[in-house]
């Protein structure tokens, strides 16, 4: 019988059978990516790069806490694993009005968060009124729900006119906006002491959840449940028997009976206990895959392999706009384009990741064909000679004759260069750096700290410059916070943020530049022109080229090596929402 056939049958099955144990279910067959029905049972083991600082996802930017919530909780929409096309969730089906401003959502009934209590329309309207949107709470995306129409700021509204309905209003049509609910949905009857409508302050919703929280509150609608914790050691999660996912044949999903997510720091680290067998999946390094890649060759029971998924994270090089002692000349787009002639891609490309990485050009993924812009020839290359005569022109000379070139105040350019000390990619990218600045008279001073702890070194503007590296989506508007001047992580210059959570940016400390690419953003929100939008967003590419705001430095390929006893491997990017191929893994 045809694959598609088949899986109409078994969805028919399936939904004849509802109503009774199962929610209502998703059935979902990858066949083109390898995958296959299997059998429930055994125990997969991952890496957490660090303890989790809290178990509420919008509490704090953090990757461990994401990579959890991607296997604990659900959202609305998903990713299709192999097209990346939007597919239905927590949301069942929806409607659109034909004006584009009405989102109808209709929720997938009998579907049951981990405690038994119903999931219901109330608490997707309390995620997003309370949480999601709330000016206050340190990962959540307030501006995402705020639109410019007519130069005033309005908002989208949520309603819930029955239990599994909810109805989102926005002041305009937007293009991306079934693309961007993705979030992550938690239950009301847990969470609502924390929140405004419970009578608490929007600052609350930080302490909601800390790690020291009984897990048996920490409760989710998605394929696992939390079990056990030990900080610094070992999450647990095991299967949630009442998951709505089933495959063609089907079987519910997941497919493995535990998840143990061991607390390992550094790739270094992680490499020697996934060798020793106490690791089922570890993403690599470009570093690491000679050795890898050899030892899979020598009979290991292990394959590595690549992937040219969509999303990922090239790593960048900042400086602060906004620090005290070097606000004018990091501010200036001239000195950043003197440093970015001291940048040895290739170097680092060649060296850090043994080749299997690109010049990146630009924040868009090259691989996404809609909306990437080849800025690779609006960049500068490695020059050292013409680095140093640019700095010259700026007047940063060595005016002292200590070897280190001097600001125009008399200030040695010398300066702390922030980078995750658990990482040798990064640790080897900041060397590289170090080394090559110190040949034009630019003294940078490494400072290692905690993988976990550097997004917040950034975002607290506790550093002079700094190695960060931060991923792509499919559609350049979910990268708003990051690229927008005055997003909430606009870090490079946290000057041009509101003044209170939820207000106007600060417009008077953009450039023009920057207010230029403020209102490309803006505007992309609302444009539903295809063609239009593409060009904005091109344009931004191509102004964020010219003005250098960070340095990208390579965007890696994508490597993972994973033991031979696990079944059905996608590579998983483990913070991206809406793309989690976890419960599809099974142990042979």
């Amino acid at each position: 019988m045809p694959r598609n056939r088949l899986t109409t049958l078994v969805t028919a099955l399936v939904l004849a059978a509802w109503g009774t144990a199962l929610a209502q279910p998703k059935v979902v067959d990858y066949p083109n990516l390898g995958m296959t029905p299997a059998t429930v049972g055994g125990t997969l083991t991952f890496p957490l790069a660090d303890s989790p600082p809290t178990f509420l996802y919008y509490a704090q930017i953090d990757n461990n806490t994401q990579t959890l919530t991607g296997v604990v909780f659900d959202s609305l929409v998903e990713f299709n694993l192999e097209t990346y096309a939007i597919e239905p969730a927590l949301a069942a089906s929806w409607d659109v009005s034909a004006d584009g401003t009405v989102y109808t959502f209709h929720l997938r009934q009998g579907v049951t968060w981990h405690d038994g209590t119903p999931f219901t329309a109330a608490d997707v309207v309390f995620t997003y009124t309370q949480i999601i949107t709330n000016p206050e709470a340190r990962a959540g995306d307030a501006a995402q729900f705020m639109f410019t129409v007519d130069g005033e700021q309005r908002p989208v509204t949520f309603e819930a006119p029955d239990d599994a309905t909810v109805v989102m209003t926005l002041p305009a049509p937007s293009a991306a906006f079934l693309l961007q609910q993705r979030f992550p949905i938690f239950p009301k009857h847990k969470l609502l002491p924390f929140t405004v409508e419970g009578g608490a302050q929007q600052a609350d919703i930080n302490n909601a959840w800390p790690t020291d929280t009984p897990l048996a509150e920490v409760v989710g609608t998605g394929p696992f449940m939390y079990d056990s914790y030990v900080a610094g050691q070992k999450v647990g999660l095991v299967r949630n028997p009442n998951y709505w996912k089933v495959d063609s044949a089907g079987t519910s999903l997941p497919y493995a009976e535990r998840l143990d997510y061991l607390v390992v720091r550094g790739n270094e680290a992680q490499a020697a206990q996934f060798l020793a067998g106490n690791l089922a999946v570890l993403n690599i390094s470009g570093a690491q895959f000679p050795d890898f890649k050899d030892r899979e060759v020598a009979g290991a029971d292990f394959r590595v392999v690549t992937s040219p998924a969509l999303f990922g994270s090239p790593p960048h090089v900042a400086f602060n706009f906004d620090d005290p002692a070097f606000s004018e000349v990091f501010g200036d787009v001239a000195f950043r384009r003197a440093m970015e002639r001291a940048v040895d891609r290739e170097r680092v490309i060649d060296d850090v990741y043994n080749g299997l990485a690109e010049i990146p050009g630009t924040p868009t993924a090259p691989a996404d064909g809609t909306f990437y812009e080849d800025t690779k020839p609006l960049m500068l290359p490695f020059d050292l000679a013409a680095a140093a005569a640019a700095l010259d022109e700026l007047g940063i000379k060595d005016t002292d004759g200590n070897g280190v070139r001097n600001v125009p105040s008399g200030r040695d350019l010398e300066f702390s260069l922030t980078y995750n000390a658990d990482s040798s990619t990064f640790t080897d990218i900041a060397t590289i750096l170090q080394n090559d600045f110190g040949k034009i008279g630019v003294k940078a001073n490494l400072v290692g700290v905690q993988g976990s702890a550097l997004l917040s070194t950034g975002l607290a503007g506790d550093y002079q410059a700094i190695i960060i590296a931060l991923g792509n989506q499919p559609d350049p508007e979910l990268r708003k916070p990051i690229w927008q001047p005055g997003g909430s992580l606009y870090y490079w210059h946290r000057s041009t943020q509101p003044a209170t959570p939820g207000g106007e940016p600060n417009f008077a400390a953009m450039a023009d530049w920057e207010k230029r690419i403020y209102d490309i953003f803006d505007q992309g929100t609302t444009l539903v022109d295809r063609t239009a939008r593409v060009a904005l967003y091109k344009e931004w590419q191509r102004l964020n080229a010219e003005n250098v705001p960070v340095i990208m430095i390579a965007k890696p390929a994508n490597i993972a090596a994973v033991h031979e006893n696990v079944g059905n491997f996608v590579y998983n990017l483990g913070v991206i929402p809406g793309y989690n191929p976890v419960p599809h893994y099974y142990v042979k």
